[in-house]
């Protein structure tokens, strides 16, 4: 039977694309586009959970790096949610600026959700990804760090980032999958 934890390894990468292309062909302002995005970005991070889980089911480090890596998922979820209120109640981009600084005037919500936190994600992602590089590849690492970068970048950037990401964890979740398909040992 196909379980979520592999079908996630393809599935997360995905909704981080479509919301870079949501972002891409819509306003950076309230309204369908921007909630729609907004959802897939939020699927995309729940789906990180267990692509985590898994990259962090090993002896040494990598549990620890996994449960650091879920505070900085559980801190992008926070920054979305806040993204998805906010262009759910504004009616305008002055609107949702004006309740982005409502909000991250509250202490230790700007660099705990949207600086420390998101940055504990993407680089325990990475470190998980050195640490199980026997099962991912080599590429792995290297894909999600260039990805990451991108990001930095611009946040244009995102679909190709995403296909980084695809291309770094998509085959280890494709493989389990084929596995549990053929009755393969894992």
């Amino acid at each position: 039977m196909v379980k979520v934890r592999d079908i996630a390894f393809v599935a997360a990468p995905a909704l981080l694309g479509g919301y870079g292309v949501v972002r891409l062909l819509s306003g950076h302002g309230p309204g369908i586009g921007w909630t729609a995005g907004h959802l897939l970005f939020l699927a995309g991070l729940v789906l990180f959970v267990p692509v985590m889980l898994t990259l962090g089911d090993r002896p040494g480090p990598a549990p620890v790096v996994a449960a650091v890596g879920l505070l900085g998922v559980t801190a992008s979820v926070a920054q979305v949610v806040i993204d998805i209120v906010a262009g759910v109640v504004a009616s305008d981009r002055a609107g949702m600026n004006a309740l982005f600084e409502q909000v991250q005037s509250v202490p230790g919500l700007l660099p705990g959700v949207y600086v420390i936190g998101p940055a504990l994600f993407y680089l325990c992602l990475i470190t998980l990804a050195v640490l199980n590089w026997r099962e991912l590849g080599w590429w792995s690492p290297v894909l999600l760090a260039v990805g990451t970068g991108l990001t930095l970048f611009s946040l244009n950037l995102i679909p190709v980032a995403a296909v980084c990401f695809l291309f770094a964890i998509g085959p280890y979740g494709v493989r389990r999958t084929d596995r549990r398909l053929t009755g393969a040992a894992q």
